[in-house]
């Protein structure tokens, strides 16, 4: 491997996060040459195009401090021995590591916040561990060349929280897509053709409403509950459906390729993501899964939380509902499953949307920002005017 463009680090699963594809594609579709750093799990079942390479990483502890110790010095490491342009942190876990790395090269580094990560809901009831980690936040971000991130309430969280300049809204969207509706999910389900299925795509963890949504699923008549993915919380989500006697119509299937998630989704009669107002990293939030059913022609059912809220009832692509209440959640899913007209209204404004809410168009400034950063100075002689390192923020059409 000779010395690439971009250094692509992130403490994810490559092969299972779907904004990472397609950013490593985007940049490679520019005669941009990756190498991504991660820690994989999965079987790679992708063909990458030319230019891109991969290394998997490996850590002994799961979670916790040590797991986060053992990130930092494994990517440390190894980035650090690349003599790269750009050092690209895909999430916050990995980014001081990186942001080091960089300085041994006289280089850049960038970061991508796909949540905000000082305010997770795993920090809630662990202050020390958000003031830690909004520590590496106000230590790296204004050195960060760039920052990306996927709402417009986070971005201006970031920028007013560490007076760093607007980062640039990258929205977690799939690409444009002519998707047909098939019995692909159905079948992979076991179910009949005919039943209206109820659709929750991608990590079962806790405060995204799963219990709340099997709790629900006891007053709705004549549909099928499936979760499609996997997540710490997939055992206990199984062990209450089985409590309730509703293993009839609650299914769990393994999660698909991320290039075949929207045939899949668009099998589905419902979407829904039902993430709990339990911190201000949900509350921003933006789930690219509320994407991924537009783009499949599925009408939504999702949390009444500000972002959220602006695409489901700006567009008038479904409805919002108190993500708290089983009994709303289920008198919601009855009312969408059976009105056809408003499914109609609400399928032809998806349609529409996706016009506006497209990878075609979010990547577009993503690779225009990357423009920005790597011509800046000569690859050979790795020297730039010091004013420039730390000023970049997105750039208007």
């Amino acid at each position: 491997m000779g010395n690439p463009d971009i250094v692509f680090g992130m403490t994810g699963d490559l092969y299972r996060n779907s904004r990472a594809i397609k950013q490593v594609r985007a940049l490679a579709a520019q005669d941009w040459s990756i190498h991504v750093i991660h820690l994989g799990e999965s079987t790679p079942n992708i063909e990458w195009p030319r230019g891109i390479t991969t290394e998997t990483l490996t850590t002994k502890n799961r979670r916790g401090i040590r797991f986060f110790r053992e990130v930092h010095k494994a990517f440390l490491e190894t980035a650090g021995g690349i003599n790269a342009r750009c050092y690209h942190a895909s999430d916050l876990y990995v980014l001081s590591a990186l942001a080091k790395a960089s300085r041994r090269f006289d280089a850049v580094y960038t970061f991508d916040s796909r949540e905000l990560y000082a305010h997770v809901s795993s920090t809630e009831r662990k202050p020390w561990t958000g003031w830690f980690w909004s520590l590496v936040e106000s230590q790296y971000l204004p050195g960060a060349t760039a920052v990306f991130t996927v709402s417009e309430r986070i971005a201006l969280h970031l920028e007013n929280e560490y007076r760093i300049r607007r980062p640039v809204l990258v929205q977690n969207v799939p690409p444009k897509t002519a998707v047909i509706r098939s019995t692909k999910l159905a079948d992979l389900a076991g179910l009949d053709p005919s039943t209206p299925i109820i659709l929750h795509l991608g990590l079962m963890r806790p405060a995204r409403g799963c219990d709340l949504l099997i709790e629900a699923m006891k007053h709705v008549n004549g549909a099928h509950l499936v979760f499609l993915g996997s997540g710490e919380e997939q055992k206990n989500l199984q062990e209450q459906s089985r409590s309730l006697g509703l293993e009839a119509k609650v299914s769990f299937l393994d999660p698909v390729e991320p290039d075949s998630i929207l045939e899949y989704a668009a099998g589905a009669s419902v979407g829904v993501s039902l993430v709990q107002d339990t911190c201000l990293n949900h509350r921003f939030a933006l789930p690219n899964k509320l994407f991924d059913y537009l783009a499949a022609g599925v009408p939504v059912l999702a949390s009444d939380l500000p972002e959220i809220r602006s695409i489901v009832e700006g567009y008038n692509v479904g409805k919002t509902v108190d993500q708290r209440s089983p009994d709303k959640i289920a008198d919601a899913l009855n009312q969408m499953i059976h009105a056809d007209a408003d499914r109609k209204t609400w399928i032809q404004n998806a349609d529409r949307l996706c016009e506006t809410f497209n990878w075609e168009s979010a990547s577009q400034r993503f690779i225009k920002t990357f423009r920005q950063i790597l011509p800046r100075y000569s690859s050979a002689k790795k020297s730039f005017p010091e004013s420039s390192k730390h000023t970049l923020g997105p750039e208007t059409d």
